[in-house]
């Protein structure tokens, strides 16, 4: 009787516990070792041909200090409403077609991706998360949700096929009329891999991400 009172004891204990870190974990905090797509000298791009008014984007990790990374990089845009979107960041300059930016900041740890810029800053995607689950933005009061994990290798990336998961946000709170939604679709050994704009009229615009690394 004894033994049998100890071991519901110790269950009871056991999902007090478990439940408790689950509550205690908060949505808008990444975690996690510092992932190698951070480090100073790593390279972003995309497409090399022009996808709807954007082309020659490239990017790099010029400071890491304490987990953020600085990236400095540059793109011609010739979509206005990207570059209406674009213009909420204050560390990006526009200047005709050409948009630059030397001090974005990102924190990437192998947990997830985080934003550190403008009033859109919050995380983008924790690889770990669940449909459903979300992330605030800042200090808006909205959040980003994960509408699809796939779970098998059925993306197309490159020359090859992989598991994604895809977070959705309204940029409604930012100047970016035009635009209805915009979708990050991240790879937990990849990173980033894609993001999609979707516009007021139906259409969109998809954009590949490729990193020079990649998590371990």
């Amino acid at each position: 009787m004894k033994k049998l009172f100890v071991l519901l004891l110790s269950a009871i204990m056991l999902v007090l516990y478990f439940s408790c870190e689950k509550l205690e974990e908060d949505p808008g905090v990444l975690n996690g070792d510092q992932s190698p797509m951070g480090e100073v000298g790593v390279t972003v791009s995309s497409s090399s041909v022009e996808i709807a008014g954007v082309s020659n984007f490239s990017a790099t990790v010029t400071a890491l200090e304490k987990g953020v990374s600085t990236y400095s990089g540059q793109a011609t845009v010739t979509n206005q409403l990207l570059k209406n979107l674009l213009s909420n960041i204050p560390e990006i300059t526009i200047n005709g077609d050409q948009v630059s930016s030397t001090n974005v900041k990102f924190k990437s740890t192998t947990e997830g991706i985080e934003f550190l810029t403008g009033p859109s800053a919050g995380i983008w995607v924790k690889y770990g998360s669940s449909v459903g689950d979300t992330y605030p933005i800042g200090s808006t009061g909205k959040v980003r949700t994960v509408v699809a994990k796939t779970g098998v290798d059925d993306y197309s990336y490159g020359f090859f096929l992989i598991k994604v998961i895809k977070v959705e946000e309204n940029p409604n709170f930012l100047k970016a009329g035009g635009i209805s939604k915009i979708t990050y679709i991240a790879n937990h050994k990849f990173g980033l891999v894609g993001i999609v704009f979707t516009f007021d009229d139906g259409t969109s615009a998809s954009y590949p991400v490729y990193m020079s690394a990649q998590n371990g």
